[in-house]
């Protein structure tokens, strides 16, 4: 089984690569699982550290049922093990979370990337609870707490974690959410039983703290700066990792009118294909209608992520 200590460094969140076709509201078979296998592949060998699909930015509100049993089967495929691949299960309905985690689990998975049910807001004890059934009815596998209050709207609390740290298979989160007082406390109950992956910008000085890690989904256009950073706070040198925060803080814009969420996810996507480093495709219906200004910021931040790779470029692939 999966634990705490397996997991540390970049986890790339990745996108569902998408068909030509895909961006129809009528297809139905849109998972472009060439493009799939050639981008892990490809992000493995340079270097990731573990692979997350079907986040909030990897669209798991917009797939079919087929379409999320093919893009699992063919992520866990292309990972080959050589790094540990999450599989997102979330929905509005905890029984299909768990229809889709037996899924993951049966294909291969190494762990699953759970969000709190929502629609409406659950309490905390309900979230808790939540996360306590899926670890015991799946006691073998690795467990994942997706942490997005903003998206799934409710915040687990620090005092929360006393619960979750009782469940061996509860062994990491995905997390941006804290104060660094509050992660320091968490850190106190959590470390060494669940590791946390705080925001990319955040390594400085999260990893200080405690963090295993972070999540990026600008991996996926050159993971490279990400990399420079995780070996600067791996060795300690957080002069380092505190200039490359710097960079990324500094080269990264929210999309839209402060406090939108309505590009916040998937302008990414098309930022990813701007930059070359991977194809990721069409956005999936609803999101047809993209503003020009949405579109020119896209190629704006990807040039900006590829200044960064100039900068702290491409290091030794570490895994064929």
């Amino acid at each position: 089984m999966l634990t705490a200590e397996d997991l540390k460094g970049v986890l790339a969140m990745m996108p569902a690569f998408t068909t030509a076709e895909g961006s129809s509201p009528n297809a139905t078979d849109t998972v472009d699982t060439a493009a799939l296998e050639a981008a892990v592949d490809k992000i493995i060998r340079d270097g990731v550290d573990a692979i997350a699909a079907m986040g909030s930015f990897g669209e798991f509100h917009t797939l079919l049922w087929e379409e999320k049993k093919k893009l699992t089967e063919a992520t866990i495929a292309a990972a080959r093990k050589r790094v540990p691949v999450f599989i997102g299960c979330s929905s509005t309905n905890p029984r299909e979370t768990m229809r889709l985690v037996k899924f993951a689990e049966q294909a291969g998975a190494d762990g699953v990337l759970c969000a709190v049910p929502f629609y409406f807001p659950s309490t905390v004890d309900n979230a808790v609870q939540f996360y306590l059934d899926l670890a015991d009815t799946f006691p073998k596998l690795g467990i994942a707490v997706y942490h997005n209050p903003p998206l799934h709207r409710v915040t687990l609390p620090v005092s929360a974690f006393e619960k979750l740290v009782t469940r061996p298979n509860i062994v990491a989160m995905k997390d941006s959410h804290r104060t660094p007082a509050a992660f320091m406390e968490l850190m106190k109950i959590v470390k060494g039983k669940i590791s946390v992956f705080c925001n990319q910008n955040q390594c400085y000085p999260y990893m200080m703290f405690g963090a295993v890690g972070c999540w990026s989904i600008s991996a996926w256009m050159g993971p490279w700066p990400l990399l420079h950073m995780r070996d600067a706070c791996f060795a300690g040198d957080w002069e380092a990792a505190k200039e490359i925060c710097l960079d990324l803080n500094a080269r990264y814009k929210t999309p839209g009118r402060p406090g939108d969420l309505f590009w916040r996810e998937n302008v990414h996507k098309l930022e990813i294909n701007e930059a070359g480093y991977c194809v990721a495709g069409p956005l999936r219906p609803p999101f047809r209608n993209v503003p020009p200004e949405i579109i020119e910021h896209a190629k704006q931040q990807a040039e900006e992520w590829k200044k960064l790779c100039a900068k702290y470029p491409a290091k030794k692939a570490v895994a064929a």
